[in-house]
Protein backbone atom coordinates (compact mmCIF):
# COMPACT_ATOMS: atom_id res chain seq x y z
CA UNK A 1 0.00 0.00 0.00
CA UNK A 2 1.40 3.76 -1.15
CA UNK A 3 1.88 5.16 1.78
CA UNK A 4 0.27 8.45 2.04
CA UNK A 5 2.72 10.94 3.22
CA UNK A 6 0.60 13.75 3.73
CA UNK A 7 0.13 12.49 7.36
CA UNK A 8 3.88 12.61 7.77
CA UNK A 9 3.44 15.16 10.23
CA UNK A 10 1.29 13.28 12.65
CA UNK A 11 3.44 10.55 12.23
CA UNK A 12 6.86 12.14 13.13
CA UNK A 13 5.40 13.03 16.23
CA UNK A 14 6.15 8.89 17.10
CA UNK A 15 8.94 7.66 15.35
CA UNK A 16 11.60 7.57 18.43
CA UNK A 17 14.28 6.07 17.88
CA UNK A 18 13.52 4.85 14.25
CA UNK A 19 14.29 8.74 13.17
CA UNK A 20 17.41 8.66 14.54
CA UNK A 21 18.78 6.00 12.95
CA UNK A 22 17.55 7.19 10.10
CA UNK A 23 19.33 10.47 10.46
CA UNK A 24 22.41 8.74 11.03
CA UNK A 25 22.22 7.34 7.69
CA UNK A 26 21.48 9.84 5.77
CA UNK A 27 22.27 10.35 1.78
CA UNK A 28 24.43 12.68 0.75
CA UNK A 29 23.02 16.20 -0.44
CA UNK A 30 24.79 15.55 -4.35
CA UNK A 31 21.93 13.17 -4.41
CA UNK A 32 19.05 15.61 -3.42
CA UNK A 33 19.18 17.40 -7.08
CA UNK A 34 21.51 18.25 -10.26
CA UNK A 35 24.96 19.91 -8.71
CA UNK A 36 25.38 23.24 -9.69
CA UNK A 37 29.05 23.10 -10.69
CA UNK A 38 31.55 24.88 -9.12
CA UNK A 39 29.49 26.27 -6.32
CA UNK A 40 27.36 28.48 -8.56
CA UNK A 41 24.19 29.41 -7.21
CA UNK A 42 21.00 27.14 -8.48
CA UNK A 43 18.59 29.12 -10.21
CA UNK A 44 15.02 28.48 -9.70
CA UNK A 45 12.70 27.34 -12.43
CA UNK A 46 9.00 25.41 -13.11
CA UNK A 47 8.93 22.10 -11.96
CA UNK A 48 5.30 21.29 -12.81
CA UNK A 49 3.03 23.47 -14.25
CA UNK A 50 -0.56 22.35 -12.58
CA UNK A 51 -3.75 24.25 -14.54
CA UNK A 52 -2.57 27.75 -14.34
CA UNK A 53 -0.12 27.30 -11.41
CA UNK A 54 3.01 26.26 -11.33
CA UNK A 55 5.26 24.13 -8.47
CA UNK A 56 9.19 25.40 -8.81
CA UNK A 57 11.94 23.71 -8.65
CA UNK A 58 12.72 24.74 -4.95
CA UNK A 59 9.75 23.74 -3.57
CA UNK A 60 11.19 20.05 -4.97
CA UNK A 61 14.16 20.11 -3.59
CA UNK A 62 12.67 21.71 0.22
CA UNK A 63 10.70 18.71 0.04
CA UNK A 64 13.86 16.67 -0.61
CA UNK A 65 15.54 18.26 2.38
CA UNK A 66 12.89 17.98 4.52
CA UNK A 67 12.13 14.12 3.86
CA UNK A 68 16.08 13.60 4.34
CA UNK A 69 15.61 15.44 7.73
CA UNK A 70 12.66 13.40 9.32
CA UNK A 71 12.91 9.92 7.37
CA UNK A 72 16.74 10.23 6.89
CA UNK A 73 16.10 9.90 2.91
CA UNK A 74 14.85 11.56 0.16
CA UNK A 75 12.07 10.26 -2.56
CA UNK A 76 13.04 10.02 -6.06
CA UNK A 77 12.34 13.03 -8.32
CA UNK A 78 8.97 11.50 -9.94
CA UNK A 79 7.70 10.76 -6.51
CA UNK A 80 8.51 14.19 -4.95
CA UNK A 81 6.62 15.93 -7.69
CA UNK A 82 3.26 13.52 -6.91
CA UNK A 83 3.41 14.15 -3.47
CA UNK A 84 3.81 18.09 -4.45
CA UNK A 85 1.07 17.74 -6.81
CA UNK A 86 -1.22 16.38 -4.18
CA UNK A 87 -0.17 18.63 -2.17
CA UNK A 88 -1.15 21.04 -4.38
CA UNK A 89 -5.02 19.58 -4.60
CA UNK A 90 -5.25 19.17 -0.48
CA UNK A 91 -4.38 22.71 0.07
CA UNK A 92 -6.76 23.71 -2.28
CA UNK A 93 -9.44 21.78 -0.83
CA UNK A 94 -8.63 23.05 2.45
CA UNK A 95 -8.51 26.60 1.68
CA UNK A 96 -11.85 26.56 -0.29
CA UNK A 97 -13.32 25.28 2.85
CA UNK A 98 -11.27 28.01 4.98
CA UNK A 99 -10.19 25.16 7.07
CA UNK A 100 -8.37 26.30 9.81
CA UNK A 101 -4.63 27.12 10.10
CA UNK A 102 -2.32 25.18 12.63
CA UNK A 103 -1.68 27.41 15.55
CA UNK A 104 1.83 28.80 16.75
CA UNK A 105 1.83 26.41 19.39
CA UNK A 106 0.78 23.83 17.53
CA UNK A 107 3.84 24.41 15.26
CA UNK A 108 6.39 24.89 18.28
CA UNK A 109 5.41 21.72 19.99
CA UNK A 110 5.68 19.97 16.21
CA UNK A 111 8.97 21.39 16.00
CA UNK A 112 10.26 20.08 19.52
CA UNK A 113 8.95 17.47 19.42
CA UNK A 114 10.80 16.76 16.18
CA UNK A 115 14.21 18.19 17.71
CA UNK A 116 13.70 15.72 20.36
CA UNK A 117 14.35 12.77 17.96
CA UNK A 118 17.73 13.71 17.48
CA UNK A 119 21.03 13.16 20.09
CA UNK A 120 21.35 16.78 20.74
CA UNK A 121 19.75 20.04 19.83
CA UNK A 122 23.32 20.74 18.01
CA UNK A 123 22.59 17.38 16.05
CA UNK A 124 19.36 18.66 15.08
CA UNK A 125 20.72 22.21 14.11
CA UNK A 126 23.65 20.54 12.56
CA UNK A 127 21.47 18.08 10.52
CA UNK A 128 18.96 20.84 9.61
CA UNK A 129 22.09 22.86 8.22
CA UNK A 130 23.56 19.72 6.30
CA UNK A 131 20.08 19.38 4.23
CA UNK A 132 20.10 23.29 3.66
CA UNK A 133 16.76 23.66 6.12
CA UNK A 134 16.93 27.37 8.29
CA UNK A 135 14.98 26.38 11.67
CA UNK A 136 12.18 28.61 9.93
CA UNK A 137 12.16 26.72 6.99
CA UNK A 138 11.26 23.55 9.55
CA UNK A 139 8.63 25.29 10.86
CA UNK A 140 6.85 26.33 7.88
CA UNK A 141 7.47 22.71 6.41
CA UNK A 142 5.48 21.23 9.65
CA UNK A 143 2.59 23.76 9.35
CA UNK A 144 2.35 22.64 6.13
CA UNK A 145 2.12 18.75 7.12
CA UNK A 146 0.30 19.77 10.08
CA UNK A 147 -2.28 22.00 8.28
CA UNK A 148 -2.65 19.19 5.36
CA UNK A 149 -3.20 16.33 7.57
CA UNK A 150 -5.46 17.85 10.02
CA UNK A 151 -7.87 18.45 7.12
CA UNK A 152 -7.46 14.87 5.64
CA UNK A 153 -8.06 13.42 8.99
CA UNK A 154 -11.11 16.02 8.97
CA UNK A 155 -12.45 15.19 5.55
CA UNK A 156 -11.89 11.15 5.65
CA UNK A 157 -12.66 10.49 9.48
CA UNK A 158 -16.49 10.41 9.27
CA UNK A 159 -16.30 7.33 6.53
CA UNK A 160 -13.75 5.86 8.19
CA UNK A 161 -15.96 3.06 10.24
CA UNK A 162 -14.22 0.40 12.23
CA UNK A 163 -16.33 -1.93 14.21
CA UNK A 164 -15.26 -4.28 16.74
CA UNK A 165 -14.62 -7.57 14.43
CA UNK A 166 -12.51 -5.47 12.74
CA UNK A 167 -10.53 -4.90 15.85
CA UNK A 168 -10.45 -8.65 16.78
CA UNK A 169 -9.70 -9.78 13.33
CA UNK A 170 -6.47 -7.43 13.34
CA UNK A 171 -5.42 -8.41 16.76
CA UNK A 172 -5.84 -11.95 16.25
CA UNK A 173 -3.99 -11.84 12.23
CA UNK A 174 -1.91 -8.92 12.79
CA UNK A 175 -1.18 -7.37 16.07
CA UNK A 176 -0.59 -10.87 18.09
CA UNK A 177 1.55 -12.55 15.63
CA UNK A 178 3.75 -9.84 15.27
CA UNK A 179 4.61 -9.31 18.91
CA UNK A 180 5.19 -13.16 19.57
CA UNK A 181 7.45 -13.11 16.32
CA UNK A 182 9.65 -11.17 17.80
CA UNK A 183 9.40 -12.95 21.27
CA UNK A 184 7.25 -9.88 22.76
CA UNK A 185 4.38 -11.13 25.59
CA UNK A 186 0.76 -10.62 23.96
CA UNK A 187 -1.32 -8.04 25.94
CA UNK A 188 -5.01 -9.01 25.86
CA UNK A 189 -7.02 -7.30 23.57
CA UNK A 190 -9.35 -5.13 25.91
CA UNK A 191 -6.18 -3.63 26.49
CA UNK A 192 -5.08 -2.20 23.03
CA UNK A 193 -8.54 -2.38 21.57
CA UNK A 194 -8.97 1.53 21.52
CA UNK A 195 -4.98 1.44 19.93
CA UNK A 196 -5.84 -0.84 17.00
CA UNK A 197 -9.43 0.90 16.46
CA UNK A 198 -7.53 4.10 15.75
CA UNK A 199 -4.95 2.20 13.25
CA UNK A 200 -7.87 1.16 11.56
CA UNK A 201 -9.37 4.15 11.13
CA UNK A 202 -6.15 6.14 10.53
CA UNK A 203 -5.49 3.12 7.48
CA UNK A 204 -9.01 3.97 6.27
CA UNK A 205 -8.46 7.69 6.14
CA UNK A 206 -5.22 6.57 4.03
CA UNK A 207 -7.23 4.92 1.36
CA UNK A 208 -10.31 6.90 1.13
CA UNK A 209 -7.42 9.73 0.47
CA UNK A 210 -5.55 7.79 -1.96
CA UNK A 211 -8.33 7.19 -3.98
CA UNK A 212 -9.34 10.69 -3.72
CA UNK A 213 -5.96 12.27 -5.16
CA UNK A 214 -5.83 9.80 -7.96
CA UNK A 215 -8.65 10.98 -9.09
CA UNK A 216 -8.76 13.91 -8.91
CA UNK A 217 -5.17 14.26 -10.28
CA UNK A 218 -6.50 12.22 -13.28
CA UNK A 219 -8.67 15.11 -13.91
CA UNK A 220 -6.37 18.27 -13.96
CA UNK A 221 -4.03 19.09 -16.23
CA UNK A 222 -0.37 18.30 -15.14
CA UNK A 223 2.66 18.97 -17.02
CA UNK A 224 5.86 18.09 -15.41
CA UNK A 225 9.04 19.81 -16.57
CA UNK A 226 12.68 18.10 -17.23
CA UNK A 227 15.09 19.67 -14.68
CA UNK A 228 16.10 22.79 -15.93
CA UNK A 229 13.61 23.11 -18.84
CA UNK A 230 11.29 24.96 -16.63
CA UNK A 231 11.51 29.22 -16.73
Amino acid sequence: MRYFNLILAAALLSLGPGLRSAAAQTQPLSELSPASGGGAQTIDGVAVRIEDDILTESEVRELAAFQQLVEGRAKERPDLIRELADQWIVRGEANTAKFPHPSHEDVERAYAQLAKQFPSPEEFRARCAAVGLTPAAVRRMLELQLYLSRFIDFRFRPAAQVDDNQVETYYNEEFAPQLKARGQEVPPLGSVADTIREVLIQRAINDRATKWLDETRARLKIDIEAPGAGS
